[in-house]
């Protein structure tokens, strides 16, 4: 077996009270670097300051410790000299290891999961997000209350009782299952407002597109960027954990609603995904995923698979593979990667359609908002409309629901050629003089 030891010296002034330690054991199951270095990452979202690094290589966890006794005598040592508050440890951690390893380091411990339920606990602001979040947490805590051993008891006996009562763990127990039971049947009274508000947007014909993938890919830059939504985009994981939408104009005159979704990580806790169901299925439901990555990442090609993984588990979840939304990969950022790099970009595609963007620069926009509009389902059509002069309100709807490539005035009215959506096809049916097959 093999440890390293990494040390950080405190560089920063401001640096938050509480001082982790980051331990990690390589089994070999994943890439235990970058997931150390993601930790890196979450654990400073969380506002810890990273004091110092422990990976561990074994064959698998210790059942006990997950990294082993003896190990874990360097770490409690390497917390005394530190001065250590917190370890977090880079995999879900059973009940009795957590207990064991806290009662031998003497120091509180948190392992992945509740680190990004924490991060999320913090960020959530919308009442459904809470609900989701807190919901998770629950669910977490609950098989784990069995290890917390016989201090939560509170068995007795004596003159006037009929056997022990019921201990502490048995009431949490009961508690927690009735809290989850209850955030449940808010969630899905939140999950039957989405579906009557689909069915809305399907009846007026309104198309939706929402941003995905890994986090801190630049998803909320992307979205300020095309809306002017100001919507809060920082360098930090899961600054976004609330979806946003906002109305965008396309090239051909088609107004979409746009949605920013919660970012992703590699292993996200399955009690998220359960909780956050709902709001995923929404991005899942859109009718074009657009599939943001940090094109500057090393790890580019994994951030894009973790997303479209998850992806794929909902669509099996609603076993309707026909309704499957295409998928764009947008590569942003692009402004920080070498004209070397560039080139290989679209061969981490994997076939798919791809796009090279920068959110901050406006490099790409518009290329993107084209293929938007290309990916989008074909009820557009282009025509020459000969509209009456006392038809000025219909004019004023071609002009903003559709792409007006030209107008003339003439004595029977106004002569307009305009790419337009069904819906107002429809209602301009006998002004159409030309259609798109005669003015090609």
């Amino acid at each position: 077996m093999e440890s390293e030891y990494n040390m950080l010296s405190e560089n920063t002034p401001s640096a938050p009270p509480e001082r982790a330690l980051l331990v990690s054991v390589d089994t070999g199951e994943f890439d235990a670097d970058a997931s150390l270095e993601e930790l890196r990452e979450l654990a400073r979202s969380a506002g810890a300051e990273v004091c110092g690094v422990v990976m561990q290589r074994r064959e698998s966890p210790d059942k006990a410790t997950c990294i082993g006794r003896g190990r874990l005598e360097e770490i409690q040592d390497l917390c005394q000299k530190n001065d250590i508050d917190l370890l977090i440890f880079d995999r879900e951690l059973s009940a009795t290891q957590h207990r064991n390893i806290e009662d031998a380091a003497g120091r509180r411990v948190v392992d992945r999961t509740a680190l990004i339920l924490d991060i999320f606990a913090r960020r959530a602001r919308s009442a459904e997000g809470r609900l989701q979040v807190e919901l998770a947490q629950l669910q977490y805590r609950l098989p784990r209350l069995a290890g917390m051993g016989t201090a939560l008891s509170r068995l007795g006996g004596g003159i006037g009782t009929r056997g022990p009562g019921e201990s502490q763990l048995e009431s949490d127990r009961r508690h927690i299952r009735r809290r989850i039971d209850h955030l449940k049947r808010e969630l899905e009274e939140v999950e039957k407002r989405r579906r009557l508000i689909r069915g809305r947007r399907r009846k007026t014909a309104v198309c939706t597109v929402a941003l995905v993938g890994y986090t801190n890919a630049g998803k909320s830059s992307l979205m300020n960027a095309l809306t002017s939504a100001d919507v809060l985009a920082e360098d930090r994981l899961f600054a976004t954990l609330d979806p946003t939408s906002r109305a965008l104009r396309l090239p051909d005159g088609r107004e979409v609603l746009l949605t920013d979704t919660v970012g992703l990580v590699r292993r996200l806790p399955h009690q998220l995904v359960d909780a956050f169901r709902s709001t995923l299925e929404e991005a899942a439901q859109a009718d074009v995923l657009l599939n943001v990555c940090d094109a500057s990442s090393e790890e580019a090609e994994e951030h894009l698979r973790v997303t479209e993984d998850l992806l794929q588990q909902l669509w099996n979840k609603e076993g309707d593979t026909a309704k499957r939304p295409p998928v764009l990969r947008v590569f942003n950022k692009c402004d920080a990667v070498s004209a070397g790099d560039r080139e290989r970009l679209p061969s981490l595609s994997g076939g798919s359609s791809s796009i090279c963007i920068s959110a901050l620069t406006g490099e790409g926009l518009d290329e993107l908002l084209q293929a938007l509009a290309a990916a989008l389902p074909p009820d557009r059509r282009r025509v020459r409309l000969l509209l009456p002069f006392q038809e000025g309100g219909m004019a004023g709807r071609c002009r903003r629901e559709g792409a007006v490539e030209a107008e003339e005035y003439t004595p029977d009215g106004l002569l307009m050629t305009v790419t337009l959506g069904a819906r107002l096809l429809n209602q301009v049916t006998a002004y159409i003089v030309e259609d798109e097959s005669s003015l090609r």
